[in-house]
Formats: C-alpha cells, structure tokens, sequence
C-alpha cells in the first residue's frame, strides 16, 4: 500500500536533497516560511534648524551607510578610518596595492588591466540583498552577473577516482540521481499525518523521476546530463558510463555538500558582483561623502557622556578630539576592547565573547585563461577536499589572454595558511592547485595571499557568535542596544548573519532608527 507523507515531511525530505533554495521557495509557496524582506531603508527626520554632531569609528560599509544617510537629513557626520582605504573587509586588490598583512607585506604585481584584480574579502552580492542593491542603484554602482556553479568546473578529492578531477555534472548527477531513487523508494514508504491525495503522490513520484532522471521503475541508471562521450548534434549520442555510488561516497562529505548545495540559498542561483571589483560599492559611497572621511586616523578613546560622546584619535603624528553628540562604531569588537573606553562592564564582556573567522584566501595571475581551453566560461567553482578547499574562475574578461583565479579560499580553518611563510604558501598553493589542473605551475605567475587574521586593523575575518545559547542571546541583545543612549555598536558582528554586507547595512539602519527615535522623542 502506498503511504504519503506531510508537507512538513516534503520540505524535509526536499532540504536533504535539494539544498536550502528550494526549501524556501516551496516552504514560502504553501505559506509555511516567510517572505524575503524588502529594503529597510530608515526615513531620518531632518534637523532643519537643530545642529547634531555624529562621529562614526570606522569606514566599513555600515560606517558608510550611517554617514551616507545622516548627512541627508542634515547631520555633521565625520568618519575616522585607521586605515588608508575604506572598506573594512571589502577588499579588491589590483596593480601596486599593498597587501597589509603583519610580518609579510606584499604588493600586488598583476598587469596593469581593469580585469586583472582579485576580491579579497566580500566577492558576492545576492539578488535577495535587497538594501546592498538598493545603494548600489543610488549610488551609480554598475553590476554584472556571478556564476557560482559550474557544472563544467571540477570536484578533485584525493579519495575517490584515483586523486583525478571528475566534471561537477558528473558528480552532481550521479549523487542526484541516487538520491531521488532512494526518495522515490522512501516516499512510498512513509507513515500518514496529514496526507497528500493519490493525484498529489503521483504528481510528486514524477517530479522524482524528472528530478534524477529515473527510469519509470524508479531505478536510476544514468543520466545524459552528465554529458555524453560523443555525438548528440549529427549521430547518436554516447551516454558516459554511469559512476559507482560506492565510489562517489568515497569523497569526503563537505565536497559532496558543496557540489549539491553551496549554489543554494545565498549563494545562488542568482548572485551579482560590481563591475570592476567589490570595491566599486566603497568608492560610490567615498565619492560621495568626500572629506568627511578622514584616513590614518587611529582611535585612541572613546568616553560616553550624559549629552554625548568624546573620541580621542591620533592622525599624522598629532592628537585630535572630537566631541559628537553621538558615535557609531564599527570597529571589530575584539580590537575595540583594547581602546581606551568608560562602557559598562557588561557592554565589555559581550565585546570580549565574539570570536573572529580565520579566512584565509589567495589568487594567482595566469599566463592564460587556460581553463577556457577546457570548456570553464563564465566563472563557477571548483571544489577540492585538499585545504584550499576551492578554486574559482573569474566570471568577467571572457576571452581575454589573460585572468585572476582565486587560488584558496578557507573560510573555517584558514589558519593552516596563515601559519606559514610566504614561500610555503605559494609552494602548497601551486601544488594542491596542479592536482586539478596539471598546468597550474606552468601557468601561474603572479600571486598573493590574505591571511585576515593578520590584515592590519582587522586581525580576523567576519564574526563568529557561534550557537545562541542564552550567555550568546544575551550577549548580542547587550550590544544591540545603546551605550547611554549615546554610543552605537554597528557592523555584521551585530548580526545574526555575519560575513554579508547586507549584514552590515541593516545593523547601520537599525542604530539610525533608534537615534532617531531619540531625536523625535526629545531624549
């Protein structure tokens, strides 16, 4: 006898196998999840005859954002950035900049081209980022398309096929393939809830046999979407042999996550990058706020008063003071911790309680875009178990000689990196690198490395508030708020999503509502 299941039972049998994305997407279409968000951009009465002072400690993008938009309804805002850039980990890095790591500085010497540079930090914008997209439209920033998946890129896992690199469609729908056999097989059955009707089972029983191209038995054999060994436009086509599941289960779990999901969710399908580097976003807010960003200008006390805030900075050599009647603060917490302040004990120990990514990533110039030779357009991912973890193909330059691939990028464990000389990373790049590519070394010529956990004024990547625990709860809902109604933390590390520019915007906004609310209210 045939058995249904629930639609709460569907979308968990469809996250196993289908990845986030659909979840959501069929999750909001029976009213089960909610919505994407629209822009949450703040409406800031204006202070017409009143004067406001507003100093924001550092030029990350919700610096920025706070400075963009005060300055709109008349605020005196004045950003004081310890670095020469702004941007924070918005980084894109091209001919003859400096790469600011302590104890290994480097200069970028890639060719002096518009579309030889490499994204060092933020690299994707997703099309459900609706406030990041919003800045980007106001302030002239022009966009093209980023390609995530591949399915031409490569899987390479020491485990499986002998160390050699298999073709993304090949794994994909291979693992696609078995896994819907084994859903078909499992949907059948399922113990009764609140069940689907006999026409709901037979419809979803042939979205299973579409979805992994199973014959009607339920069995997968193959499939001609992994491409075809020859033929298919003139003569017959010869479908590739079908991939042993045992063999495929031999590659470690992660690769085989990310081929089946990492283009979901946020990353993917639909995601955007600026045309001419991520730090196109910076330059659109610098230009217009101008020389009310003032570089070199290294914080060295913060005190909270009753009508406002004093922040103490040196630039150039010399002492400055700046008396605000309020301060947004953006520098990373655990870097702030060490700068003079008067906050409450329990405003420092939840400063003190965020951890901090240890990303590592690095990028070589190529002689040429070899990977073009192999059927790789457009950009997309490879994914290795090696610790580079992955290799990414630049989605812009289509057809030129030469092109930025990112040569590593570990976003958990980027302290095997880090740890090494310079020379040792280039070695271990170069040679996890010809394990997928055999004319990697040959190829490369040009390379640096971003270990962020030694980047000047950051010493860290993104955030990492790890699980909410209650100590974790209380700790976030301690530095949402602000220090005297006077002094705001802002930044992804006062989010729940960290690493996101989004992330970033929408804490800025948060703070400005409630300063403006302060401000409407006569507090």
């Amino acid at each position: 006898m045939t058995k249904p299941v629930t639609r709460r039972e569907f979308l968990s049998l469809l996250a196993a196998t289908s990845g986030t994305a659909t979840v959501l997407s069929v999750g909001g279409a029976l009213g089960l999840l909610p919505a994407t968000t629209q822009a949450s951009i703040p409406e800031i009465a204006p202070l017409n005859d009143k004067r406001r002072k507003v100093v924001i400690l550092g030029g990350g993008i919700s610096g920025l954002t706070v400075a963009y938009e005060l300055g709109k309804a008349g605020y005196d805002c004045q950003v004081l950035e310890a670095n020469s850039r702004a941007g924070g980990r918005i980084r894109t890095y091209r001919h003859g900049d400096l790469i600011d790591e302590i104890g290994n500085p480097q200069i970028c010497d890639f060719d002096d081209e518009p579309h030889l540079y490499f994204n060092a930090g933020a690299a994707r914008l997703p099309s459900t980022h609706a406030n990041t997209l919003h800045y980007c439209r106001e302030l002239g920033v022009e966009l093209e398309m980023f390609i995530n998946e591949n399915k031409q890129a490569w899987v390479q896992d020491d485990n499986f096929n002998d160390g050699k690199p298999m073709r993304n469609i090949e794994v994909s729908t291979n693992m696609r393939g078995f896994m819907a056999e084994m859903l078909y097989k499992a949907f059948t059955q399922t113990e009764l809830d609140q069940p689907f009707s006999q026409e709901e089972v037979e419809s979803l029983l042939t979205v299973f046999r579409q979805f992994g191209d199973l014959g009607q038995d339920g069995r997968f054999t193959g499939s001609g979407r992994a491409g075809h060994i020859s033929g298919g436009f003139l003569t017959v086509p010869e479908q590739k042999e079908l991939v042993d599941i045992h063999e495929l289960l031999k590659a470690s779990p992660g690769v085989l996550r990310s081929v089946l999901v990492e283009n979901e969710g946020e990353t993917g399908p639909v995601l955007m990058q600026p045309t001419g580097g991520m730090d196109k976003i910076i330059s659109g807010f610098t230009n217009k706020l101008g020389d009310r960003v003032s570089y070199r200008a290294m914080v060295t006390s913060v005190t909270v008063k009753d009508d406002g805030v004093d922040v103490e900075y040196q630039k150039d050599g010399e002492r400055h003071l700046i008396e605000a009647d309020y301060c947004f603060n953006c520098i990373p917490t655990h870097l702030m911790v060490g700068i003079t302040n008067n906050f409450p004990d329990e405003y420092v120990e939840a400063m003190k309680y965020i951890r901090r990514g240890e990303a590592f990533k690095a990028a070589f110039q190529m002689r040429s875009r070899f990977w073009e030779d192999q059927n790789i357009y457009g950009g997309g991912i490879t994914w290795t178990n090696q610790p580079i973890r992955q290799v990414w193909y630049p989605p812009h330059g289509i057809g030129k000689k030469k092109g930025v691939m990112l040569a590593a990028y570990d976003y958990g464990g980027g302290m095997h990196f880090t740890r090494m000389k310079q020379e040792e990373r280039m070695e271990h790049l170069l040679a996890q690198g010809e394990k997928i590519h055999p004319e990697y070394r040959e190829q490369a010529e040009k390379g640096i490395t971003v270990a962020w956990h030694r980047i000047n004024h950051m010493l860290g990547c993104s955030a990492r508030w790890g699980q909410m625990t209650p100590e974790a709860e209380a700790h976030y809902r301690t530095l949402q708020q602000p220090t005297g109604g006077r002094h705001y933390f802002i930044g992804d590390q006062i989010s729940r999503r960290p690493a996101w520019m989004e992330s970033a915007i929408q804490s800025a906004h948060l703070a400005m509502q409630d300063m403006d609310h302060r401000e409407r209210n006569g507090n």
